[in-house]
């Protein structure tokens, strides 16, 4: 009898071992299922992002009166982003003000990232003006000038 009281002792540390381990494994796997959603969430928010940064360019590019006229106010993103939706909202505004442009997008899990601005309505006649400099500038001959200018400063 004294022989079997060790063994008992050492059973019963061993299952404590083991449901501490049993324990520690579970949370270990619970964590890195977390971080993997995590990382997901992250990598939607930051391409939802990106999206709402290039709706709002586009307004700015074609003016905020022709961006109704050339684009679907509603829709998806082009692929291969087509499971991302977007808005774009377009306040008209009094001649001389801002219009108020709001873009939403919303991704596929159903969050919804917005981002407003105001946009200055385009001025003159032309819908897309020349917007190329009166003369041609040579940029590395200006570049190389500074840099001359720099050596002789020392």
């Amino acid at each position: 009898m004294v022989t079997r009281a060790p063994r008992a002792f050492a059973l019963m540390e061993v299952v404590i071992a083991g449901i501490i381990l049993a324990i520690g494994l579970g949370s270990i796997v619970s964590l890195a299922a977390r971080a993997l959603m995590d990382q997901q969430r992250g990598e939607r928010a930051v391409m939802a992002a990106a999206l709402l940064d290039e709706l709002l360019a586009s307004v700015v590019v074609d003016g905020p009166e022709e961006w109704p006229k050339l684009h679907n106010l509603t829709g998806n993103c082009d692929p291969p982003w087509d499971d991302f939706e977007y808005q774009v909202d377009i306040d008209k505004a009094e001649p001389g003000a801002p219009c108020d442009v709001v873009a939403i997008v919303r991704d596929p899990v159903g969050r919804e990232f917005r981002c407003a601005t105001r946009v200055a309505l385009r001025l003159g006649d032309e819908p897309n003006p020349e917007r190329q400099p009166s003369e041609a500038f040579d940029r590395q001959a200006h570049f190389d000038a500074k840099e001359g200018e720099a050596d002789a400063a020392k």
